[in-house]
């Protein structure tokens, strides 16, 4: 079998081990500006191929050709977007050469903010009440029907980038004026106070064969623009949130069609009705290294999974620990801040990026990981928490 995996950004090193291991021969098309820099995993590459991009954005017209050209003396038996803006493209490759894989309509489920709030709440699901940014009577109706403040989202970034709250009419007019023709790649939603979760899956065939609920100290929006520290911890797995969420994720992958990979999906549970509400998802592993925290609790890592699920004739649920972890990362104002205060034996992982700290917390007790979650997050609040502006595009 032959993978053709596209990755615009340096993602997926676990990806592309595993899939040589399982005996494909890999192919990597990445992006230019990264070639001196990336540490790709090369022995487990056969051939690494170069876009010339604009941060990371690749012309599709001639990724197209390239790809085309590559069909001359390759047979493409899998392609596999690593990173969130992969996934279209992807998709966009399978369509027009006719490989096995989710095409066009269905990756848009998976990236288009707008798309999957449709699909899902045609399908019964519940979601916070939103609006296409185009109509601009239709817009004043949903804002004198909807109390503020509202949630203004870009359809196809990823993470918080580019997402702003929105406190009246009057900011909301001001700030899509300044879109310009950009108005109609947002949407407008309802924000709804409570408890930010996520579940990550893999799926084969359209069954899910393992998923596990997650859930987030503050909000990730709520971090990425007012500082602080960002955490998640696996739930206690008898919990009656932990099933709501496995319930509500199995009818969103239902509905929106995912047949084969990964997906990183979040909830929210309303402060005021309980509810659990579908956000987002997305067809691959989830960042700020969520993988990291879901193989220290269960011994899986979703990169590697979703090699063996691409490859695999069959695949059968995954045999997987019941310990429980927690995950803090934080802006450092150091640039290699010293965590060797931080010694308790439960600490699995460090984190080792400049300007940053991170640590995962292990425990067969998930109210043991809650209680150093919360110790370390105050620790790192007074001893090395820095801020950053919000980004309103990716960067490395």
């Amino acid at each position: 079998m032959t993978i053709l995996c596209l990755a615009s950004y340096e993602k997926g090193h676990r990806f592309l081990i595993q899939a040589k291991r399982q005996g494909a021969t890999v192919l990597l098309i990445t992006s230019l500006s990264i070639r001196d820099t990336a540490k790709w995993p090369r022995e487990s590459i056969d051939e690494i191929f170069y876009m010339p991009d604009h941060e990371h954005q690749w012309d599709r017209t001639i990724l197209l050709n390239s790809v085309s050209h590559l069909g001359r003396t390759h047979v493409f038996d899998r392609i596999v977007g690593l990173d969130d803006f992969d996934v279209e493209i992807a998709a966009m490759l399978r369509e027009h050469l006719r490989v096995a894989g989710s095409g066009e309509t269905v990756a848009r489920y998976y990236r288009d903010k707008l798309a999957m709030r449709g699909k899902a709440r045609e399908g019964g699901i519940s979601v916070p009440d939103f609006i296409h940014v185009l109509n601009h009577a239709a817009l004043r109706e949903f804002m004198d029907r909807v109390p503020a403040p509202w949630v203004l989202k870009p359809r196809s970034m990823a993470g918080a980038i580019g997402i702003k709250k929105i406190a009246s009419q009057d900011e909301f007019w001001r700030i899509v004026d300044g879109l310009g023709d950009r108005q109609s790649h947002y949407l407008l939603e309802q924000f709804v106070p409570g408890d930010i979760f996520h579940v990550d899956s893999a799926v084969f065939d359209g069954e899910i064969r393992f998923a596990i609920a997650s859930g987030y100290g503050r909000p990730p929006m709520e971090v990425a623009h007012e500082g602080g520290v960002f955490t998640s911890r696996i739930l206690d797995r008898a919990s009656d949130v932990a099933r709501q969420l496995l319930d509500a994720n199995t009818r969103v992958m239902k509905v929106l069609g995912l047949q084969r990979g990964v997906s990183h999906t979040e909830f929210i549970r309303g402060k005021d009705d309980g509810r659990v509400y579908f956000l987002e998802t997305s067809s691959r592993v989830g960042g700020a290294h969520i993988s990291d925290l879901i193989e220290a609790a269960t011994g899986i890592n979703l990169w590697e999974e979703w090699a063996k699920l691409e490859v695999a004739g069959e695949y059968p649920a995954p045999r997987v620990r019941s310990d429980y972890a927690g995950l803090l990362v934080s802006l450092a104002r150091e640039q290699h801040p010293d965590t060797c205060a931080f010694n308790d034996p439960e600490i699995v992982w460090r984190m080792d990026e400049p300007y940053h700290v991170g640590l995962i917390v292990r425990s067969p007790s998930a109210v043991r990981v809650e209680e150093l979650l919360a110790a370390y997050t105050e620790r790192v609040k007074k001893d090395f928490w820095a801020y950053a502006p919000p980004k309103d595009k990716p960067t490395h």
